[in-house]
């Protein structure tokens, strides 16, 4: 069984442990670098859980110390909520975690009253489109440069609430 629980501001190390190892674990995934976020600071991290929602997924034994997944969801816009950095660890992948958060993130949206949820994936990530097809999303035809890395491209998907 996967339990989902929105994160809080004081679980800002939790999340930056997590952040990091995704980082390691996925470095072309992400739209940041792992040297740019590990000199991130307590300020940057209690930001990021405060700019919408983040939520931690545990598939096992629920230690709140190493959650087994992450995403965040956050108001890009008016209407559209935006899913960004969505990772499981590799030995909870296939559990259903995945699907999980993605669902928290759309029932946060239908909480701040979000007609649309949209992400940004690497267009090689096939896992992760699968993962996303899968829970409703579609192509939108968007594809720019990835913010870390200008020589790999990512594609706009999207769903309605």
């Amino acid at each position: 069984m996967v339990v989902v629980r929105a994160a809080t501001v004081e679980e800002w190390q939790v999340l930056r442990d997590i952040r990091l190892d995704a980082l390691q674990d996925a470095p072309t995934a992400f739209g940041s670098t792992y040297a740019n976020q590990a000199a991130s600071g307590e300020a940057d991290w209690r930001r990021r859980i405060s700019r919408g929602a983040t939520f931690f997924a545990f598939a096992s034994d629920h230690d709140a110390a190493r959650p087994d997944g992450m995403v965040g969801g956050f108001q890009e816009k008016p209407g559209t909520v935006e899913l960004v950095s969505l990772w499981v660890r590799p030995h909870a992948r296939g559990l259903g975690v995945g699907d999980a958060l993605v669902t928290a993130v759309i029932d946060w949206a239908g909480m701040v009253n979000a007609s649309l949820v949209h992400l940004w994936l690497t267009e090689t990530n096939r896992y992760a489109r699968k993962l996303y097809e899968r829970c409703g999303f579609r192509s939108t035809d968007e594809r720019q440069p990835m913010p870390a890395n200008d020589s790999l491209f990512e594609v706009g998907m999207q769903r309605p609430v």
